[in-house]
């Protein structure tokens, strides 16, 4: 990663890292702390296992198989039900509900390797790793906003 790299500019790294046996409301209440749209999940040696956020906990809520459905029309209209009904989401360990696709990046990766991550993968946040180990994260709407600027800068000179 050179000095100059969108991803030196936008990196992130004092984000929190979620533990494999944190629970999913240990888990929800240091996202809901952060301004992040998902975190990295380690295990006990600090490994990047996955990441669990927005998506993973719409599916922690709601059973696999509305992913399946071209509609939940016959989900209850109002969520609290269903809420009530999963409560016990809350907790389980949040390792049940990561996605592991491994869509990190190595430190030593450049800014094309975490557009295309970025681009093919449908990813809010890429992880950083040196060595299998979180570094930081590089956020999609950070990404995209310094790319954008950099291409206007160039555009108006």
């Amino acid at each position: 990663m050179s000095p100059e790299s969108v991803v030196n500019e936008v990196l992130r790294r004092d984000v929190p890292l979620l533990r494999a046996g944190d629970t999913v409301e240990q888990a929800l209440r240091t996202l809901l702390g952060t301004d992040l749209p998902a975190l990295p999940v380690v295990d006990a040696d600090g490994r990047l296992l996955g990441v669990f956020g927005e998506r993973e906990f719409l599916g922690a809520l709601f059973p696999g198989y509305l992913g399946e459905l071209k509609g939940a029309a016959f989900v209850p209209a109002v969520l609290d039900d269903a809420l009530e009904r999963r409560l016990t989401c809350a907790r389980e360990p949040v390792e049940r509900h990561i996605t592991t696709d491994h869509v990190d990046v190595p430190v030593s990766a450049g800014d094309a390797q975490v557009a295309e991550t970025f681009l093919h993968h449908r990813v809010l946040i890429v992880p950083i790793v040196d060595g299998g180990r979180v570094i930081g994260v590089v956020r999609r709407s950070d990404f995209f906003r310094a790319l954008a600027r950099r291409l206007l800068e160039r555009a108006g000179a």
